[in-house]
């Protein structure tokens, strides 16, 4: 008997017997998976620069200070030389500390150890932090002066990261070259909290080899030739800018709007950057066209992903996709997908509205300590659920819907609080938004919006919602409206909608 084919369409990587879509990218070369290998031993690998004793590696952007990448490496050995009677292969190590200079080398120090790196927010609640420390069972803590009064009375070490003992642990006499441990690519690398907007945190494990596959990634699409500036609050980030002549800047929506609406960045020089990578939330039309307008030398690249798939799983490349307005880019490299009817699981093809699914070498082994929501997250073929309603077009571009879980159910009707969102933002008085759900007797629910006008805007409830439905179907309309000061968000950006639905509930 003949062995069946499968075709796979150029055009939108949709395969029609398997139902899955594949990438459209060349794929990206790993190692063996079954070769031991650590992330560190792998990015030691791609350094091949003779300037490495000069070339900066990291900056501190408010103190000016930087490292060489070979200082850096120097920090990295030294770490590993003091840690190593400290830790055996696979013992967690919290880290509760704000961004700074000498963390990346203390990341790299304890993975080229073989133990699984577990950071935390220093903004996280006491309450926070212990169900973290519950899920992640660390063997040592890391954690600056400040924040080290947050943490639970547990019996595990704590290492002050600005006392002088971690200060001399940087600088120790050890080898240049870091000792290489050897450690399986399946082994946990790392421990990440999700944002816990929709439920309680979890803690998501993510393998060397998942680190792998994303920094493989990074590598052959060249982001590191670039200067990165790392995500920070508006303005701040707009600040550096200028100083170091940043070309690529990670962002959420909330600052690309920011950037579209404020005369703010009018003052400083922005020449030299080149394109925002921008994800957490889908960033809509109008916000998109109204930034291209200010900005028209900045791509923006969407991209969509999850800490349970180590970053992005979709991303738009190049003036052309980037032009996809509301997309969130195509399959990242090495990575398949499935739009699945949550109601009755079958695979569906392009344009047609279900449950996102992902497989790929970057998806995680699962939650530390919850092995129910291991389960409920992937299925015994590898497929992560991702819990977003989202479609793919027939160029194979996807786009979310929203969340699963955040559809307003109005009457018979699904209604998506992004898409009301979006509409709210495009509005030049409106300075931010959100749309949640408000118990209705005889609807269910009924789309509420929360709206932060612009300084001197005396626009009305009424002008808001008339505007609003005029745009969108009837069972769409938002229905209620309350102005407020701030929409809440996750330190990621996302909205925080069960706080704004408690508030709404208080006012019963």
């Amino acid at each position: 008997m003949a062995e069946k084919t499968t075709s796979i369409n150029p055009q939108n990587g949709f395969c029609p017997q398997t139902k899955t879509y594949q990438s459209l990218r060349p794929a990206v070369p790993l190692p063996p998976p079954s070769q031991p290998l650590s992330i560190f031993q792998y990015a030691l690998s791609l350094l091949h620069s003779s300037a490495l004793s000069t070339t900066p590696f990291l900056i501190d952007a408010p103190t000016a200070r930087h490292l060489t990448y070979s200082s850096f490496l120097r920090h990295v050995s030294s770490l590993s030389a003091s840690l190593k009677p400290l830790l055996s292969q696979n013992d967690v190590a919290f880290i509760l500390s704000p961004p700074s200079l000498h963390l990346p080398a203390l990341y790299f120090s304890l993975l080229s150890l073989g133990a699984v790196v577990s950071p935390s927010n220093p903004l996280s609640s006491p309450s926070d932090l212990a169900h973290q420390i519950a899920l992640s069972r660390p063997a040592l803590v890391f954690a600056t002066a400040e924040a080290a009064d947050k943490i639970p009375q547990i019996d595990v070490p704590i290492i002050i990261l600005d006392s002088p003992l971690f200060l001399s642990m940087l600088e120790c006499d050890a080898k240049e070259e870091p000792s290489l441990e050897l450690v399986d690519q399946s082994a946990a690398a790392a421990i990440l909290y999700s944002s816990g907007t929709t439920g309680r945190v979890k803690g998501v494990v993510l393998t060397h080899r998942n680190l792998i596959a994303l920094m493989a990634g990074m590598y052959h699409n060249k982001l590191g030739e670039d200067e990165v500036e790392n995500a920070a609050p508006h303005p701040v980030s707009i600040l550096t800018v200028p100083m170091y002549k940043v070309t690529y800047m990670p962002v959420t929506p909330p600052l690309v709007v920011a950037m579209a609406k404020s005369d703010l960045v009018d003052r400083y020089d922005l020449s030299s950057l080149q394109a925002l990578g921008c994800g957490g939330a889908p960033l809509g039309k109008e916000v998109s066209e109204r930034f291209r307008e200010k900005f028209p030398h900045v791509e923006i690249l969407q991209g969509y992903g999850l800490t349970e798939s180590t970053g992005g799983a979709t991303r738009t490349m190049g003036p052309d996709e980037a032009k996809r307005h509301g997309s969130a880019g195509r399959l990242s490299e090495n990575m398949e997908a499935k739009i699945v009817d949550p109601e009755t699981g079958e695979a569906l093809p392009p344009t047609q509205r279900g449950e996102l699914w992902l497989r790929g070498p970057s998806i995680m082994k699962g939650y530390a300590g919850d092995d129910a929501a291991t389960a409920a997250a992937l299925d015994s073929q590898g497929w992560l659920r991702t819990g977003d309603l989202c479609y793919f077009d027939q160029d194979g571009f996807l786009f979310i819907v929203d969340r699963l879980k955040e559809l307003i159910k109005y009457k018979a009707y699904q209604v998506p609080p992004a898409e009301l969102e979006h509409l709210l933002q495009s509005i030049p008085e409106i300075a931010d938004a959100a749309v949640v759900p408000y118990p209705d007797e005889e609807a269910g629910e009924i789309p509420m919006a929360y709206v932060v006008r612009k300084a001197g805007s005396n626009m009305s409830a009424a002008e808001i919602m008339d505007y609003i439905e005029k745009q969108v179907a009837p069972y769409k309309k938002i229905r209620r409206l309350a102005f407020i000061d701030s929409i809440p968000k996750s330190p990621a950006g996302k909205i925080l909608r069960r706080d704004l639905q408690r508030h709404a509930l208080s006012k019963l």
